[in-house]
């Protein structure tokens, strides 16, 4: 089932990480729908969040937590949204993003061409963001 997050995953295609440890990874999705739309992402190849076994799929919302923190913190955002929609990749992923209104929920009104300039200034605000909430262990470099 090698997907496209399998792939962003093994090196083999550029990601923007933002979060790295044995089971999970974090990575900013290339269509945002805010600046720091990250998507959370087990290692394990699994299409359908149901069919986790509930200790990864705990540890795949602890993950999300920690992000979602973050990007409130980076972006000063009175939320942080989390969705689980799947359709366009089959490889499970929790999409967390500051959110500042009801339709910052609509992945449909993501922005297909974000500047590399913009996504880079996003990894670099989430990144220092974990680092102050002291996870710097799981920041990659």
């Amino acid at each position: 089932m090698a997907s496209v997050f399998s792939m962003i995953i093994a090196g083999d295609i550029p990601g923007r990480f933002v979060w790295s440890d044995d089971e999970v990874v974090a990575f900013l999705t290339i269509a945002p729908v805010t600046q720091g739309h990250t998507l959370i992402v087990p290692r394990k190849e699994i299409d359908q969040w149901q069919d986790l076994e509930p200790a990864e799929f705990a540890k795949l919302t602890d993950v999300a937590q920690t992000i979602g923190r973050a990007v409130r913190k980076a972006f000063d955002a009175p939320r942080a949204g989390l969705l689980i929609a799947g359709l366009e990749v089959p490889h499970l992923h929790l999409h967390v993003f500051p959110a500042y209104e009801l339709g910052d929920f609509n992945i449909s009104g993501a922005d297909p061409n974000p500047s590399a300039e913009s996504l880079d200034e996003a990894q670099d605000k989430i990144k220092a963001a974990l680092v102050e909430l002291g996870y710097a262990d799981n920041v990659p470099n």
